[in-house]
């Protein structure tokens, strides 16, 4: 339930779009949290942990799970789990792992990287076969991964085709190159994509799933792979310095969220494309709101604020009660989430409409 009325006078707004990390725990999450059962995780004794891990296991088809304290590490775990120092892993140019994780996966694992340019953020598995490096050779680095990111970030929440996937799914195994699935929002895509979690497990060896995103936990992410993969990512977690003690306390939040937070996210789809449709209308080319299929929208300012960018954008918005993220000097995003209601979502929409027809 969101927390601030938009009826109030403009100048109390207090409306944040810049990403659905920002939600805060409700009065539910919190009482779950403080009654969770606890202990010490990294001797394997923290029910409320165990509980987490296993429930978002199953949940995604897969054999086991690791709870680890960021998005970022479960990426890194996860592809350094499955793709050896010296051979390479190959993801969109725009992809999450590569542009918003500090080169980690370059920096701790020793794993190169190459990219492919997608059109409009849209997964096609021919993309990423074409790029495929055999091993053997003395030269050329081996491709050990492919990295698709569902849903995808920084081009505006697109989903990718679960056909497209069981096609990368299908060629990689012949090859024997692995799979992760960076689903950070993937509860996101599959509300959108309207199919069982489930399905992503038959196509992915590990797969990463955020909770303190649209979801609503406080913090935290789940990877889950088989339980082979697991064991060697819950070592590097401890190499990496992610080892919790009593981590039942956090891991309670991402239970709660995970029963009771994914069936409510078609809401935040709505209110994203009402918010894109009454820009276009305002602005046609800021953006197409038949493109925006789950929770974020970018905006694509061009020269209409050419004298101080998205920057200026972004300041006139928030003294408008309204907060949004810069992606670029033209281009913002906006994220919906649980702390939205219907009714800020129009406020915010009429708002940033305005602006963006000046």
């Amino acid at each position: 339930m969101a927390r601030d009325g938009a009826e109030r006078p403009a100048a109390e707004v207090s409306i944040d779009l810049r990403s659905d990390t920002v939600t805060r725990p409700g009065a539910e999450m919190r009482a779950a949290m403080a009654a969770a059962p606890v202990g010490d995780d990294v001797y394997g004794e923290d029910p409320t942990v165990s509980a987490l891990e296993e429930e978002t296991a199953e949940l995604l088809g897969l054999e086991a799970g690791l709870f680890c304290p960021t998005g970022s590490m479960a990426n890194m775990l996860g592809i350094a789990a499955l793709t050896p120092a010296g051979t390479e892993v190959l993801a969109e140019s725009r992809a999450h792992i590569l542009r918003a994780e500090s080169g980690g996966h370059g920096a701790l694992a020793g794993i190169t990287s190459r990219t492919w340019r997608s059109d409009g953020g849209v997964f096609r598995a021919a993309d990423a076969l074409d790029m495929l490096s055999p091993p053997g050779s003395p030269m050329l680095v081996p491709t050990a991964t492919v990295s698709v990111e569902n849903t995808h970030n920084f081009w505006g929440g697109t989903v990718a085709d679960l056909a497209e996937l069981r096609e990368l799914r299908a060629a990689t195994a012949r090859q024997g190159v692995a799979v992760h699935l960076d689903g950070a929002r993937l509860a996101n895509a599959w509300t959108a994509a309207g199919v069982a979690p489930s399905v992503y497990g038959e196509v992915a060896d590990t797969i990463s799933i955020c909770l303190s995103k649209g979801l609503g936990a406080p913090v935290g992410s789940v990877l889950a792979g088989s339980a082979e993969t697991i064991a060697a990512a819950r070592t590097l977690r401890k190499r990496y310095g992610g080892g919790m003690r009593q981590a039942g306390i956090i891991a309670a939040g991402g239970l709660f969220a995970l029963r009771h937070n994914a069936d409510r996210l078609a809401d935040d789809h709505a209110h994203a494309r009402l918010i894109a449709e009454a820009i276009a209308s305002a602005a046609p080319g800021a953006v197409d709101p038949a493109a925006v299929a789950t929770n974020i929208v970018v905006v694509e300012l061009g020269q209409r604020w050419s004298a101080g960018g998205a920057q200026a954008f972004a300041r006139d918005a928030e003294r408008h009660g309204v907060r949004v993220s810069v992606l670029g000097p033209h281009t913002v995003r906006l994220v919906t989430h649980l702390d939205v209601s219907r009714e800020q979502a129009q406020y915010a929409a009429e708002a940033l409409a305005g602006l963006a027809a000046r």
